[in-house]
């Protein structure tokens, strides 16, 4: 019989990795043939970035990452989750394929591999080629087929060696973010753009499974990456409630419906207004092509009421008591939980996986030349108490991987906010291992919690 003190153990097979993407740590962006993607030209726009920064250079992991894996080995993961730069593999888009750039993955894959890391590729992490963009942007229907093409592509070289793969990074910033809000590349503001996008994104996904299935083996599993946050009424006002549930529809099932039941959430749909969704008939059978697994991203909650400083919506968002990050994000591990029996109850795909999770802290280096972030370490430990609950609740979680390995560049951030278990000092490049990242090699090779301290 188990006691409350016993460690917590996952289970052997479990995955424990950390996670980055191209455009936020390789810089070298024009290396060996890369064209621009979308966010180098964003990151020219004036007043886009907040510290003026771009991710030309970044942690020049593109000339460094055998000392990142070295890192990695440090750290005792057995897994690594990295995107793919598609200005690397097709620089036009589509047709020619650069080989330097093939040759990089592959260099990159084969390293991981000598180490015993499990590579898990992501295809997009969105830096789209500028070229393709030009051509056809995510609002138009035409970018589906460009995306097929360069999954085809590296899937058939890489597939030998990379069994895990996941088609697309969060399509609720790819869609809203890029074309909604404007605040990422590339950097419209349009609600019916939005909305096109985002189905063209499910799209893409759904066209693309095949073919990673039909490049692959019997080994191959692939999914998509969803960014889900859990959502919370202020109050049990029935206006509160409709708020909380427009803002759920919004960020969490407008993607995940799709996905699993072939359609979007009815009551948001009806109020964006169904005329703006461009819906074929049979996309959503392609759409709901099966998956081998889930990935969740998660950070925080949001908690919201009626109101109007969203808009589009008729929300305000509420900032309720408690712990709150650097991006004034709150720390709220039992969300993950939430979302992990969520998706386990209504949707019950085969695996999960939570393939970012983690914190920003404002992260100094002491006289000694060491990094101590407390307030990482226990959000990271609050969270994989949380990871550790779902799955004695039977909630088929695989494997995490905490955002991010290193400091990069966070975006519309800059270089302002640092995520990484290591820390980068970006004039000198030097990487040091801050305390939360000491602490996770702990968990990675015991596989598991130290037991809960009792009074």
């Amino acid at each position: 019989m188990s006691t409350q003190n016993e460690p917590h153990r996952f289970p052997p097979d479990f995955q424990w990795g950390v996670a980055t993407s191209s455009y936020q740590i390789e810089g070298a962006v024009e290396a060996d043939g890369r064209s621009p993607s979308i966010w180098d030209t964003f990151c020219a726009r004036p007043g886009a970035i907040a510290d003026g920064s771009t991710g030309a250079i970044a942690n020049d992991h593109y000339h460094r990452y055998r000392e990142d894996i070295a890192i990695m080995k440090q750290l005792g993961v057995n897994a690594y989750r990295f995107s793919i730069a598609w200005p690397r593999i097709l620089p036009d888009g589509r047709g020619r394929v650069n080989q330097a750039g093939v040759d990089f993955y592959e260099r990159l894959v084969d390293s991981l591999l000598e180490q015993g890391i499990e590579p898990y590729a992501t295809l997009y992490h969105w830096d789209m080629p500028q070229v393709q963009h030009d051509r056809t942007p995510w609002y138009d229907r035409g970018v589906v087929d460009a995306f097929v093409e360069y999954t085809d592509v590296i899937t058939r070289r890489l597939s030998d060696r990379v069994k895990y793969w996941m088609t697309l990074n969060e399509p609720w910033v790819i869609s809203f973010l890029g074309y909604g809000a404007g605040e990422h590349a590339p950097g419209l503001r349009d609600k019916e753009l939005y909305l096109r996008a985002a189905h063209h994104v499910l799209l893409a996904h759904g066209k693309a499974m095949p073919v990673i299935r039909a490049n692959g083996n019997a080994q191959t599993k692939a999914g998509i990456v969803l960014n889900l946050n859990w959502v919370n009424a202020a109050s049990d006002s029935p206006e509160d409630q409709a708020a909380a549930r427009r803002y759920d529809q919004f960020f969490n099932r407008w993607f995940a419906e799709p996905l699993y039941n072939g359609r979007y959430p009815e009551e948001l749909l009806e109020w964006y207004g169904r005329d703006l969704v461009p819906v074929q008939p049979g996309d959503f059978d392609i759409i709901t092509t099966p998956t081998d697994f889930l990935a969740v991203n998660y950070y925080a909650r949001t908690t919201v009421k009626a109101g109007s400083t969203d808009p589009m919506l008729q929300v305000d968002f509420v900032r309720p008591p408690g712990e709150y990050t650097a991006m004034d994000w709150e720390v709220y591990p039992q969300g993950l939980y939430n979302i992990l029996n969520w998706l386990h109850t209504d949707y019950a795909p085969p695996a999960l996986y939570v393939t970012e999770n983690g914190a920003a802290y404002d992260d100094q280096v002491s006289a000694a030349g060491e990094v101590d972030d407390p307030q990482r370490l226990a959000y990271l430990e609050g969270h994989f108490e949380a990871a550790y609950r779902a799955i004695q609740a039977g909630i088929p979680l695989k494997g995490y991987f905490v955002w991010s390995l290193m400091d990069n560049f966070e975006w519309g951030r800059g270089f302002e906010k640092r995520f990484g278990i290591v820390f980068v000092d970006y004039a000198t490049q030097q990487r040091i291992i801050k305390r939360s990242g000491k602490w996770f090699s702990q968990v990675t090779r015991a596989n598991g919690l130290p037991a809960p301290q009792t009074t």
